[in-house]
């Protein structure tokens, strides 16, 4: 049997030091080879909610966040702002129209076929794509069944981690995107956005 302190002491120091997403099974299984403690995934996740409402009481800028398939150490929300100017590339500060354009396709319609994508969007969608993948922003989830079998699009924990969603049940409803952008707070947030933006290419299909 082990103590809770010690539990939590181990917890916070795998999931801190782990480079990848860390299951609760395996985090069990470290501590009991190290402790010999008969520990299971349930008492890793008592863990993590204690763990966690400690940093909330002291007011931490990080928490373990559960991704489905395993724990993440992980800045709160109110740390974005000092995190994007401290890690965020030119590339990532400039991504054009078109990019936010097919990705926010891929992210609302996934897994999607590239003609839809560019049914959706009117134009043609390859340059896009590929900036998409390059970025590790999309990727290649399968290819569908219909005619030709072309590949299919989805969106990445990466794309999950930049936009700081734990999963794509979080991404904002249509409606709740349409109340956002009707909010008179939000003008100048959104001027401030387009005004960042290139202009959108006069031709029917995109640069390569």
């Amino acid at each position: 049997m082990i103590d809770l302190s010690a539990l939590d002491f181990a917890v916070e120091a795998l999931v801190f030091a782990a480079e990848a997403l860390l299951g609760a099974a395996e985090v069990a299984r470290a501590i009991g080879e190290v402790t010999g403690a008969d520990v299971d995934a349930a008492a890793v996740a008592a863990s993590v909610q204690r763990l966690n409402a400690e940093y909330d009481r002291a007011e931490r800028a990080f928490r373990i966040l559960d991704y489905g398939g395993g724990y993440r150490m992980a800045t709160v929300a109110d740390a974005e702002p000092f995190l994007r100017v401290l890690f965020a590339t030119e590339d990532e500060r400039r991504l054009s129209r078109s990019l936010l354009e097919t990705l926010a396709v891929v992210a609302y319609k996934q897994p999607v076929t590239k003609p839809e994508i560019d049914h959706v969007r009117g134009v043609g969608s390859d340059y896009a794509l590929r900036s998409l993948l390059e970025k590790d922003l999309a990727r290649i989830a399968g290819r569908s069944d219909s005619v030709g079998r072309p590949l299919l699009y989805g969106t990445t924990e990466r794309f999950l981690d930049l936009f700081a969603l734990g999963s794509l049940d979080e991404l904002p409803r249509p409606r709740e995107i349409d109340e956002l952008l009707a909010d008179p707070r939000f003008a100048g947030e959104r001027a401030d956005l387009l005004a960042s933006l290139p202009a959108p290419p006069d031709a029917s299909s995109e640069p390569e």
